[in-house]
């Protein structure tokens, strides 16, 4: 607390004190986003919309995708004019990225206004971080992992009605294309109770939507002194007191028993939505990813699914490319994707990451072959989402709204419903946050368009 009142007190003496955070990647980095604004908080200062008005500006980077890594490398660069204009900004660079091999080097040599460079699992200290740059005028520089959980930091969250709550940090997957367990660490589990915790908080403070957070949340209960799985926890969150929903991400189909299906399926409170990576529609593709399942096996998950709860929906992840996909290979995704019927398909071509196994396979296929295989699973994908969408006509949703909008004269709401397609209806603000019965008349590829049952 001495370090906290101490930077409380340099920033008093400060024209500003304001911070400026972004996050890139995934919701768990948005999660690790939203603690960092906490420390930040504690300390004094005050969260501004621009890097223009800051005395803090912090990246909380993602390193999965190359794509992710080349856009914050170009937006760190942008930052030196203000740094040249303003001395005493302090720039920092957090997270996945700064945890790959050689990258915090590279951060510090290509930019040397950077104040702070520091990895995953780090953010509680960030008051010492800060303090060495204020106060003893260091460059700090820390990429060791930390595999302690802290628990009881602040947390910033946006406003609203949804929010997120990790249960497990790391991964022990080590899928062969993947920067996760190297960046992230090996897979440790929250204490059950702390997560309960948290949810009745939220719930109390009128959160009505959480979705759990974890690389693979179906391995949930690693290192904990008691024995609890992802489906018993799920089950104490359905019997804690309140009206809300939950979801979670990410779902591993290595890790998904007939348990956690029965659970969600029994529940009140557990969405029947499903975000089931498959990856690949070819056993000869798996394996090579390391993924631990057969397409059998995956579509006999599905099929289970699909028996115990008629009206889930369900979402994956499909990689495009992988060293070693011929045309076969690729025709048996496709074949997979249309047996499945995905709702809702995040689809990627190949992006090669050092470090990984796959960085170093032989990979024969032109890229311009892969972008043809690409866009024939888009158009796929955009024929089974309308086709999914088209069914939902005549259906009664239950929607939370999250957004409003005047449109052509009308006042519109927009939310998602309990097996997660995005519904619109008309209505007033009043409703947003409000668990709302809407009946499905006019399916678009954006969306579902609705009306508000009045009872």
């Amino acid at each position: 607390m001495a370090l906290v009142e101490a930077i409380r007190k340099h920033n008093k003496q400060r024209v500003k004190a304001n911070y400026f955070v972004h996050s890139y990647g995934c919701k768990q980095n948005v999660a690790d986003c939203e603690r960092i604004c906490g420390v930040l908080e504690l300390l004094g200062f005050k969260q501004v919309t621009s890097t223009e008005e800051s005395d803090v500006i912090i990246y909380n980077t993602c390193g999965v995708r190359h794509t992710a890594t080349a856009r914050v490398l170009g937006n760190i660069g942008v930052l030196k004019r203000l740094k040249d204009k303003n001395p005493e900004l302090i720039i920092g660079v957090c997270g996945c990225m700064v945890e790959q091999e050689g990258m915090a080097d590279h951060l510090a040599k290509r930019f040397p206004f950077l104040d702070l460079i520091f990895g995953t699992n780090l953010i509680h200290y960030l008051p010492r971080f800060l303090h060495e740059v204020l106060f003893e005028e260091k460059k700090v520089r820390v990429t060791k992992l930390d595999d302690e959980i802290v628990e009881g930091l602040p947390i910033n969250r946006e406003a609203g009605t949804s929010c997120l709550v990790p249960i497990t940090y790391g991964c022990d997957n080590f899928c062969s294309y993947c920067v996760v367990p190297y960046v992230r660490g090996r897979e440790r589990s929250r204490e059950p109770e702390m997560i309960l915790d948290e949810i009745r908080e939220l719930v109390a403070q009128g959160c009505k939507e959480v979705t759990l957070l974890g690389q693979n949340v179906n391995s949930y209960g690693k290192g904990l002194t008691s024995k609890i799985n992802f489906a018993e926890l799920l089950a104490k969150i359905d019997s804690l007191p309140g009206r809300f929903r939950v979801r979670f991400l990410t779902s591993h189909p290595k890790d998904c028993s007939k348990e956690l299906i029965d659970t969600i399926a029994e529940s009140e409170k557990i969405c029947n939505q499903i975000h089931l990576p498959v990856q690949s529609g070819s056993n000869n593709i798996l394996k090579l990813m390391n993924r631990g399942y057969t397409k059998e096996q995956y579509l006999t998950l599905v099929r289970y699914l699909k028996e115990k709860m008629p009206d889930v929906s369900f979402g994956s992840d499909i990689i495009v490319g992988f060293p070693g996909e011929g045309e076969q290979e690729f025709l048996e995704t496709l074949s997979l994707v249309k047996e499945v019927g995905f709702n809702l398909l995040f689809t990627f071509l190949y992006s090669p990451r050092k470090g990984t196994k796959a960085a170093d396979m032989l990979d024969t296929v032109p890229k311009e072959e892969k972008k043809i295989w690409f866009e024939k699973l888009l158009k796929e994908q955009e024929l089974i989402s309308d086709e999914q969408n088209e069914k939902q006509c005549g259906k009664i949703k239950v929607v939370l709204p999250e957004h409003f909008a005047e449109t052509a004269g009308k006042s519109v709401l927009s939310g998602r419903c309990e097996n997660g397609f995005w519904v619109e209806f008309e209505g007033g603000k009043n409703l947003i946050g409000e668990f709302v019965e809407v009946k499905i008349i006019k399916a678009t590829r954006r969306s579902l368009i609705g009306e508000k049952i009045v009872k």
